[in-house]
């Protein structure tokens, strides 16, 4: 990669004392004190050889600015460097694209050094800590993927046998209960609800080709027959020359992503590759009605209107980038007109002790990259990007980092019977669930998420990895229906939509539940995880309706309910509103087997006995009893929009005998 010049250094022939002392003096002067608060994290599993630096603002002017090859400029950092034995600095974004907006985020002020192996990557990082120069010295701390891989499985094992009507054409869909689970998949203890609710949300919109969705994970297989139609392909790359910058954007030959670990071609084929970036993929957005194994959350309809996929690879062959490349994985994304950020890896859970010490020391660079998605706006329905994260497997009461930030989405995982998953982190800095899968007792491989592997094949995972794509692709979807309805969102705007477009999980709910991790049992005290679990169970359905600015009732399969209409308008309370009888077309009635409805008091009395969605027009009159108009002094006449969702699973207050607003234990 040739994002700008490279500033080389001739090698020292030994190291000074400075720079490679195995031991730390403790009674530092005062201020070698201040110096030693300019190094924002701790070498543990970092990378040897290579720290990552924050200088002042006349220094990175000197940077850029240098012809000389072989030296920065920069008297003080160019006699360290020798001193230590550095190889190369050189910047850590790419200032060749959208350099303005990146200076106002100081993006040009970060630089990777790189050393010896051999030296001591703490007295390498002390000593440029005290240049007067160097704003931040960072390690460059691995970071871990928290997914769980599972046997992949035949096609043939995998075909349709469930008891509804599909609606795309790819044979797999049927097992991905994570979709939507009518409790007929073929495994016992599957519940009905225990789902996203997409059937219903793709009767609007199924994505669209000008929404792009970034996937920071392993490379993406981008050859996969059920991913390749919905990869967003760098026309100039691909119809250009090998081994050339085409397109003049600092990387070469990036034509579907590109590898900031290796520097080059995204790949999956390596050794100790697991295909974790694929399945995810697959998971956003397989491609739909195609055919061909699994279907996609925003796969589109079959008519080439799934949202796009750029792998931006940060993990290859069992080893994951710094955090410089990270960034710049981050960066690459936001350049490359992503929306949506998908984020199944992070550090441990715990590995950062809060929000101050994420924003000032401990990932200082990957937070540099995460302001500039958010802040870059790629398309006309959202001012800015999300990120979205798995929460982490630990199986512990706070979510890992960069998850936890409280300017991300964090996702939890539920298996196919509703219940949190025993290894999903959960509480504080969790903010939504879905599903995750899990391989336990009854479910055996099945319980798990099925998506794509490279190679044309196609397997079973389970993790917080697993769970995050499904909001990702959600959140894709919302911005296409958005893009579909000339409507605009801001950031803000969108969180919020995600995080209170979710059903209750407390229907799924009881004392204590068996798990079994393979041969490891044990059991699963639910009241640990009491509102624990974020907001709820992600809804696709309700998530559109909430970016359409409809009203979303909840109702139980085959029950009669009293629903108070005064609740969905106004102050609710019916003594100041007249209701009139509702509009619901005979196409809804037949959809939803609806068998009795009527207005009563202000309440609607109806039955519906199949599951589905379907949008109704409730009316009112404001001011009287009666509509004004010739010789009668009355109100007026208004009407709202409201869209019934048909759920197993949907609670009933028995005193009321209202169904009862997502809420309570989640």
């Amino acid at each position: 990669m040739n994002k700008t010049k490279v500033f080389l250094f001739a090698l020292a022939g030994l190291f000074v004392a400075s720079c490679v002392s195995d031991t730390i003096d403790q009674s530092q002067s005062s201020a070698e004190a201040v110096a030693l608060k300019k190094i924002v994290n701790t070498p543990e599993d970092a990378k040897q050889g290579e720290l990552i630096i924050f200088v002042d603002e006349a220094t990175a002017a000197q940077l850029e600015s240098s012809v000389d090859a072989t030296r920065s400029g920069v008297t003080a950092l160019d006699a360290l460097a020798s001193e230590c034995g550095a190889t190369s600095i050189k910047p850590v974004f790419n200032m060749l694209v959208n350099a303005e907006q990146k200076r106002e985020l100081d993006m040009h002020r970060w630089y990777t050094i790189s050393f010896s192996e051999n030296a001591n990557i703490e007295a390498v990082a002390q000593s440029l800590s005290k240049l007067s120069e160097v704003e931040a010295v960072q390690f460059a701390t691995r970071i871990k993927v928290p997914a769980e891989r599972i046997p992949e499985v035949s096609l043939d094992a995998f075909q349709t046998t469930r008891s509804e009507e599909l609606p795309f054409n790819d044979p797999m869909l049927g097992q991905q209960w994570h979709y939507n689970n009518d409790g007929t998949v073929n495994f016992p203890n599957a519940k009905a609800g225990a789902d996203i609710n997409l059937f219903n949300a793709w009767e609007h919109t199924a994505g669209r080709p000008d929404v792009i969705v970034a996937v920071v994970d392993e490379g993406v297989c981008y050859t996969h027959a059920d991913l390749k139609d919905n990869m967003c392909a760098n026309e100039a790359e691909l119809n250009g020359t090998d081994g050339v910058d085409d397109d003049a954007n600092g990387y070469v030959d990036d034509i579907y992503g590109y590898n900031f670990v290796d520097n080059g071609r995204v790949s999956w084929s390596k050794a100790k590759d697991s295909g974790h970036g694929t399945h995810v993929a697959g998971t956003v957005a397989a491609v739909n009605n195609n055919g061909v194994g699994c279907c996609g959350v925003a796969g589109g309809s079959g008519k080439g209107d799934g949202v796009r996929l750029i792998s931006c690879q940060i993990i290859s062959n069992g080893e994951a980038a710094g955090p410089n490349a990270t960034a710049a994985a981050v960066e690459y994304a936001a350049d490359r007109g992503a929306s949506v950020l998908q984020n199944s890896w992070g550090f441990g859970a715990g590995q950062i002790a809060n929000d101050s010490a994420f924003e000032n020391g401990t990932t200082k660079v990957e937070l540099t990259a995460f302001n500039y998605f958010m802040t870059k706006k790629n398309c006309e329905a959202l001012d800015g990007g999300i990120i979205i994260f798995a929460a982490g497997n630990d199986g512990k009461s706070v979510a890992g980092y960069p998850a936890a930030y409280n300017k991300l989405i964090a996702v939890t995982a539920i298996g196919p019977d509703g219940l949190p998953t025993y290894y999903t982190c959960y509480d504080r800095g969790c903010n939504v669930a879905a599903p995750g899968g899990e391989y336990s007792t009854g479910y055996a491989e099945q319980g798990c998420v099925l998506s794509t592997l490279p190679g044309d094949r196609y397997g079973l995972y389970q993790g917080t990895s697993m769970a995050c794509p499904h909001v990702s692709g959600i959140a894709a979807l919302a911005i296409s229906y958005a893009l579909d309805n000339g409507i605009t969102m801001t950031l803000p705007e969108l969180k919020d939509i995600i995080l209170s477009s979710v059903n209750s999980l407390s229907t799924f709910v009881g004392d204590q539940r068996f798990k079994e991790k393979y041969a490891e049992g044990g059991t699963l005290n639910l009241a640990s995880y009491n509102n624990k679990m974020g907001t709820g169970l992600i809804d696709a359905y309700r998530t559109l309706m909430s970016v359409r600015g409809t009203t979303c009732i909840a109702l139980p399969v085959g029950e009669s309910v009293a629903i108070n209409l005064g609740k969905y308008i106004g102050d609710g309370q019916l003594n100041n509103i007249k209701m009139l009888n509702p509009v619901i077309s005979q196409e809804t009635m037949d959809k939803l087997g609806i068998t009795d409805v009527k207005l009563m008091g202000g309440k609607l009395i109806i039955t519906c006995t199949k599951p589905g969605s379907a949008l109704v027009t409730l009316k009112y009159v404001a001011g009287g009893s009666t509509v004004g108009g010739g010789q009668i002094t009355g109100g007026l006449e208004a009407e709202k929009e409201v869209a019934l969702i048909v759920r197993y699973g949907v609670q009933v207050d028995e005193s009321t005998n209202e169904p009862i607003i997502p809420g309570g234990w989640l």
